[in-house]
């Protein structure tokens, strides 16, 4: 990193960045080492302090330029909300920073997530492919819809689970082109969480508290290639040939992993009761399912 562009970020980032002078050190072509570890040590910064915060995101951008430029902004853009393992909100962070798996082992970020399981009429579940633009897991099948409740007031109501629900009408327009009106908020039926960690490559992953919600609708679907490569309906059967696939390695078939955990501890058992037409008896909201 050049000198000049060293300094730019380190002014963006916060005024009293003069007191992180002593932990950098610039040699030969003016390239940056540092350990953000070593960090607020230092500087007497808590690693959750918006100061902190500030620099490793503004330092994230600079190192992630060639990122894809819709998925660029919203990993800097979106604050995803931070909970414990109990889920109690306790504050926020950016996309980019709950998915660094080096801030999840050293902070044990913890983010807020979602899970949308849409059914149509033939209860035939609706499955995507994940774009090759996605930074986190490319171009895995997964459920119809996985994403995170932003920190904002409409999808922090906790009450019934109405903000995360929120979240999840929006997604799936963002994603799908599936309209609001076609998706009402009371439709969806969150029927528990789990709370599972899973890295992605080196650099990604996810730490994930997440809701399970199932719905059952006909809609028209128009996924957006920014974030969707492929959508298909599958069958209880159908879907069991897809996790044989991917099981054999067969056709470069790989699924989400949150997708699987859902498989192996849940999806069958459930799908009965909303071919049943039963699926509020299913629901468990009390319990978070800690899975690996």
């Amino acid at each position: 990193m050049h000198a000049g562009a060293f300094a730019q970020i380190s002014n963006a980032a916060f005024p009293g960045f003069r007191r992180l002078m002593p932990i950098f050190s610039l040699y030969k072509s003016h390239s940056l080492v540092f350990s953000f570890g070593s960090l607020h040590k230092r500087c007497g910064l808590s690693l959750s302090s918006p100061a902190f915060s500030s620099i490793s995101t503004t330092m994230g951008q600079a190192a992630d330029a060639g990122m894809d430029a819709v998925q660029r902004r919203l990993m800097f853009e979106d604050e995803c909300i931070l909970v414990d393992e109990q889920d109690h909100v306790i504050g926020h962070d950016s996309k980019y920073n709950c998915h660094l798996m080096e801030k999840i082992e050293a902070e044990n970020l913890l983010h807020r997530a979602f899970s949308v399981f849409l059914f149509n009429s033939k209860y035939e579940l609706l499955l995507q492919q994940r774009s090759a633009t996605k930074v986190t897991f490319p171009l895995v099948w997964t459920n119809t819809c996985c994403s995170h409740p932003l920190y904002r007031q409409a999808e922090l109501i906790e009450e019934n689970s109405l903000g995360v629900r929120n979240a999840a009408q929006r997604k799936l327009f963002d994603e799908l082109g599936i309209p609001p009106e076609d998706l009402p908020v009371d439709q969806f039926v969150p029927l528990g969480r789990m709370l599972y960690k899973a890295p992605s490559d080196g650099k990604w992953g996810e730490h994930e508290l997440d809701y399970l919600l199932f719905i059952v609708r006909d809609v028209t679907v128009q996924p957006n290639p920014d974030e969707v490569a492929n959508v298909k309906y599958m069958n209880r059967e159908e879907l069991q040939e897809l996790l044989r696939k991917a099981d054999a390695g067969e056709e470069g078939i790989k699924l989400s992993p949150w997708f699987r955990l859902v498989v192996d501890n849940f999806l069958l058992k459930w799908w009965k009761h909303v071919e049943n037409s039963t699926l509020l008896e299913a629901v468990d909201m009390k319990a978070i399912h800690k899975l690996t």
